[in-house]
């Protein structure tokens, strides 16, 4: 099978932290990767090592079957990122943000405008693509980061919380743009907290918990695993071990 990322051994630690211990993670090529844990699991630092914004402290990455400590620039022309914080410029507009990360990655006049206007449609962004990002809300600067990680027709997507705090239509425009990616031989690496979604859009999983992969495989054989009829929820309580007993606050 083609890994579209695989680790081995994978750590990051921060002084006696040990944020991530030593995974090994199995992407399929053309898969879409839902990667759960609870907060502080070390879900975006492992998204920060895939991507080159963190040094790993141990272990071996392969990103499209490269190297991204020997070559991070090849990795970084193949792959878009949506990072939790969004990473936008606030003092640029839409269209001179997509703009920006068209001449960073080198792409020719005729085709960025052609990518950028499909973009900013699909977004149902045309209306601002004159906008400052700082007068955008939360929503429209989740569908701008998305399109700016799509400008450059990556292979393989990472998307670090993407329905947090967006609304519903917006929520839909971007479920139906990631099963075209996937659907057209992209790949997804994908963290939420909305369980739901990522059952409803994933095809594999991988669960984190202290820094731990507790399980990993196609969504279905995970599932049968832990039991006939368990949502993706019940086996992700169950995995990082979250269930506890309702607090009973008389004064409430």
């Amino acid at each position: 099978m083609e890994f579209a990322v695989e680790t081995r051994a994978l750590a990051r630690t921060f002084g006696s932290l040990r944020a991530v211990d030593g995974i090994d993670l199995q992407v399929p090529a053309g898969s879409l990767y839902g990667f759960l844990g609870p907060n502080g699991a070390g879900k975006s630092t492992t998204i920060k090592c895939l991507t080159g914004l963190l040094r790993p402290s141990g272990g071996e990455m392969r990103i499209l079957g490269i190297d991204p400590l020997a070559d991070p620039v090849a990795v970084k022309r193949r792959i878009g990122v949506v990072p939790e914080d969004l990473a936008l410029f606030e003092r640029l507009t839409a269209a001179e943000m997509l703009m920006f990360v068209g001449q960073v990655h080198g792409i020719e006049d005729e085709t960025f405008k052609s990518r950028s206007a499909d973009l900013l449609s699909l977004m149902d962004l045309n209306g601002a693509a004159s906008t400052l990002v700082a007068d955008f809300s939360h929503g429209m600067r989740k569908k701008l980061a998305l399109a700016a990680a799509l400008l450059p027709a990556p292979r393989l997507l990472f998307l670090d919380e993407p329905f947090e705090g967006i609304d519903a239509v917006a929520s839909r425009q971007i479920k139906d743009l990631l099963h075209s990616f996937v659907a057209r031989g992209g790949t997804i690496f994908l963290t939420s907290h909305i369980l739901e979604i990522v059952e409803r859009l994933s095809t594999h999983i991988g669960v984190i918990a202290q820094g731990r992969l507790v399980a990993q495989g196609p969504l279905s054989e995970v599932r049968s695993g832990a039991g006939v009829g368990k949502t993706l929820e019940e086996l992700f309580i169950d995995l990082v071990g979250g269930e506890r007993a309702a607090a009973d606050f008389d004064w409430l």
